[in-house]
C-alpha cells in the first residue's frame, strides 16, 4: 500500500524540481545551441546564418590562442594540483601533532573568491617583479605560471579533503599485512594506497579539470589575458583563457554575439568531450584494481 502511494504522488514531489531544472537548464541549453546559428543582438531578432558564427570562430586567432593556452594550462594545473593535493593529504594522514590545524589552513584558500585571489596575487607578483622591471601583464610565461601558482593554491586544499577520505577508507589489515610480508613504504605506496586511491584520484581528476577548464573570474582579475599581441590585423591576448574569450566575443561587440555563442558551444562539446573521457579511462581503471 505504502509503494502505491510512493509512485502515486512520486511525480507530485519531483515536478517542481523538474520544472525548474527544464526553465533554468534544459530550454536555455538548447536555446544556446540554436542561437549559435544565428546573427542577433537580442534573442527575439535572430537570424539563422547557419555555420557561419562556426568558421568565424574557428579562424578567430584569439580564439585559437585561448584554446591552445588553456588546453596547456588544464594539463599543467590538473598534474601539479593532484599531485600537491595527494601528497599534502598523505602527510596529514601519518598522524604528526596538529594535523588538524594544518587541514584547515590549507582548506582556507578554496573559500576566497577568485576575483579576490587574482587581485591578491598580482600584487603578489608585482611585487617581485617589479624588481626585474617587469609585470604580471607583460609576459606571457609569467602570466601562465601565475594562473598556475594561483589555480593550485587555491584547489589543492579541497582536493586534500577528498584525498584525506580516501586515505582513511584504506583497511588498516592490508598495511598491517603488507609489513608482516616484508614491505618497504614504497611498495606499500604504489602496490596498496594509490591503487586503493582510485576512485579518489577520479573524483579530483575530474573537478580540477572542469575547474581548470571554466577558469574565468582569476584569469580576468590577475592579467586579463594581457600582453597584447597583434596577428592578422586583430588584438591577441596571449594570457586570455577560453571563458574569458568567449565572454569578451559576446558582450563587447553586439555584431559578434552568434559567434561567441559558437565559441560557447564548441567550449561545452571540447569539456564535455574530455570530462567524460577522463571519467571513462580512470573509472575502467578502478575497475581493473
Amino acid at each position: 500500500m505504502r509503494r502505491m502511494i510512493k509512485r502515486r504522488y512520486f511525480l507530485i514531489f519531483v515536478l517542481p524540481t523538474l520544472a525548474a531544472f527544464a526553465i533554468g537548464f534544459i530550454y536555455p541549453f538548447f536555446q544556446g545551441i540554436y542561437l549559435s546559428f544565428c546573427d542577433f543582438v537580442i534573442t527575439s531578432n535572430a537570424e539563422f546564418v547557419g555555420l557561419d558564427n562556426y568558421v568565424t570562430a574557428l579562424q578567430d586567432p584569439s580564439f585559437l590562442n585561448a584554446f591552445w593556452f588553456t588546453i596547456m594550462f588544464v594539463v599543467v594545473s590538473v598534474i601539479l594540483i593532484n599531485v600537491l593535493a595527494f601528497a599534502i593529504a598523505y602527510v596529514l594522514t601519518l598522524g604528526i601533532r596538529g594535523s588538524n590545524i594544518f587541514r584547515t589552513v590549507f582548506f582556507m584558500p578554496n573559500l576566497i573568491g577568485g576575483i579576490v585571489l587574482g587581485y591578491i596575487w598580482q600584487l603578489i607578483f608585482d611585487g617581485i617583479l617589479k624588481n626585474y622591471g617587469t609585470s604580471i601583464v607583460l609576459n606571457e610565461t609569467f602570466g601562465f605560471w601565475g594562473l598556475v601558482i594561483l589555480m593550485c593554491w587555491q584547489q589543492a586544499g579541497y582536493m586534500m579533503i577528498i584525498y584525506i577520505a580516501g586515505f582513511q577508507a584504506i583497511p588498516g589489515d592490508l598495511y598491517e599485512a603488507a609489513r608482516i610480508d616484508g614491505a618497504t613504504k614504497p611498495q606499500i605506496l604504489t602496490k596498496i594506497t594509490i591503487p586503493m586511491m582510485a576512485p579518489s584520484i577520479t573524483i579530483c581528476t575530474f573537478l580540477t579539470l572542469t575547474n581548470s577548464f571554466k577558469l574565468f573570474d582569476q584569469n580576468l582579475a590577475l592579467t586579463g589575458g594581457q600582453p597584447i599581441e597583434v596577428i592578422g590585423g586583430q588584438m591577441v591576448y596571449k594570457t586570455q583563457m577560453l571563458a574569458l574569450n568567449i565572454y569578451q566575443t559576446f558582450y563587447q561587440n553586439n555584431n559578434f554575439r552568434g559567434v561567441g555563442q559558437a565559441k560557447a558551444v564548441i567550449f561545452f562539446v571540447v569539456v564535455a568531450v574530455i570530462a567524460l573521457a577522463q571519467l571513462y579511462f580512470t573509472r575502467k581503471r578502478e575497475v581493473q584494481q
